[in-house]
């Protein structure tokens, strides 16, 4: 790139007053002309080589037209001539000077929306209306009047005997829980939901008539003995209906003589341990119980002999599974909790029970218990809800528990009896029984 050249500054001499002065009058003309010259005037010769008024916008081909014909339709109007000069409007001969014409300015209309108006949208219209005049304070607030229609329909259902009923609070029982991760809040409804739906696969029908050797009575013998051993070893509650659950479905599927039936319920309280137990009885624990009438080899093969019949489904739902949750609908105290149990215990004993489904059995002793002890009510819409029995669903099962409770302080067989009696136990089974629920028709 060639070098710019460097122009050195001239020396002036210093200006004096009077040059000061015609330098801003010099400066002023020159802001003036500038200050004239903005908006890009250009003189344009018009019809008759008369020069067209200057504009303040830039000069395009269309807007040059424009002026065009604005000059001529003026040109028609007044023939007085106009000097027009680029520096500026000198004189004027033979008439005023005419002032530049200004260009209409046109308005152009916004364009409307167009509103369709629907069914949907004018009920969108009324609704944002009455909110604004909610808001702002206007608008009635009178009280609806009732309509003909709704006085009709109530007198209707009171008539058919639906009169709207107040809502009854269900109380959720595992709310406690939430953060005990052994209660699995979570599941826990899907859990007896399944509960409910296997319990008659493994649910034992009566099977007495097939037992050529045993009677209801044997049987009785056998669970109150079994109850008591279950007492002696400190076993959980789970093994003792496990046991029971055991001996009913093999004599149910199986002819037994009077001799082993006792090795049956020694075999079964075994297999129950080991299923249940942490640590669990040993087979010489029982052959000592049994006070020795069946040797050691006796007992593994009966267990043998079990649980190829049941064919190793050990896994089925026990009163005792439906116990535990319907007792914790209740709402439960010790003396509950322990008339609960001592019922469900007799059901167990009693084969007339059998005919009943362990859910069924369940739900019987804790309405049973209710009554016992005067709760009221004795059934509620939240035991409804986790039992899935109304109140005359289980009035058949209930009145026969409290008929065994009623019973039981004359019965032969006293184990459960004594059991329950024990102030340790809240001593229920010397309460009085619920005879007004069986004087219920």
């Amino acid at each position: 790139m060639a070098a710019r050249p460097i122009v050195q500054p001239q020396n002036r001499p210093e200006a004096g007053p009077e040059d000061v002065k015609q330098k801003n009058t010099a400066a002023e003309g020159r802001n003036r002309r500038a200050l004239g010259d903005i908006g890009n005037m250009v003189t344009i010769r018009g019809v008759d080589g008369k020069p067209l008024p200057q504009v303040s916008r830039p000069v395009t081909r269309s807007f040059c037209a424009q002026l065009l014909a604005n000059a001529q339709a003026a040109a028609a109007e007044n023939k007085k001539s106009v000097a027009l000069n680029v520096d500026g409007v000198k004189g004027v001969k033979g008439a005023e000077a005419r002032k530049p014409a200004q260009k209409k300015v046109t308005v152009k209309p916004k364009p409307e929306n167009v509103i369709v108006v629907s069914p949907d949208t004018e009920e969108e219209n009324k609704n944002e209306k009455t909110k604004n005049k909610k808001k702002s304070g206007e608008g009635s607030y009178r009280k609806k009047a009732p309509t003909l229609t709704s006085a009709l329909t109530s007198r209707s259902k009171a008539a058919c005997g639906l009169a709207d009923k107040r809502q009854v609070e269900i109380i959720d029982i595992d709310a406690a829980d939430v953060t005990n991760e052994l209660a699995v809040v979570d599941y826990v409804e899907d859990i007896y939901k399944f509960y409910k739906e296997i319990e008659n696969e493994s649910r034992v029908h009566d099977y007495m008539d097939s037992q050529p050797e045993i009677n209801e009575k044997m049987r009785a013998i056998l669970i109150d003995w079994l109850i008591d051993v279950h007492h002696k070893f400190e076993l959980m509650t789970e093994t003792l209906y496990l046991t029971i659950n055991i001996v009913d479905r093999y004599l149910a599927t199986k002819t037994a003589t009077r001799k082993e039936l006792q090795l049956l319920g020694m075999s079964a309280m075994l297999m129950a341990s080991k299923y249940e137990e942490i640590w669990g009885p040993e087979v010489n624990d029982f052959v000592c119980i049994s006070d020795r009438a069946y040797t050691h080899q006796q007992v593994l093969v009966m267990e043998k002999r079990i649980l190829g019949q049941l064919e190793w489904k050990l896994t089925v739902p026990t009163p005792f599974v439906f116990l535990v949750r319907f007792t914790k609908a209740s709402t439960p105290d010790p003396d509950m909790e322990n008339m609960v149990y001592f019922l469900a215990e007799l059901a167990m004993m009693n084969y007339a029970t059998i005919m009943y489904c362990p859910s069924k059995i369940a739900a019987s002793a804790v309405y049973a218990a209710r009554c016992t002890l005067n709760k009221i009510p004795s059934w509620n819409e939240t035991l409804k809800l986790h039992t899935g029995f109304s109140e005359p669903q289980l009035m058949d099962c209930a009145k026969l528990l409290v008929s065994f409770h009623s019973m039981a302080a004359d019965h032969k067989l006293k184990v459960i009896y004594r059991k329950y009696s024990n102030p340790q136990r809240g001593a229920v089974a010397m309460f009085p029984p619920a005879k007004a629920l069986l004087a219920a028709s």
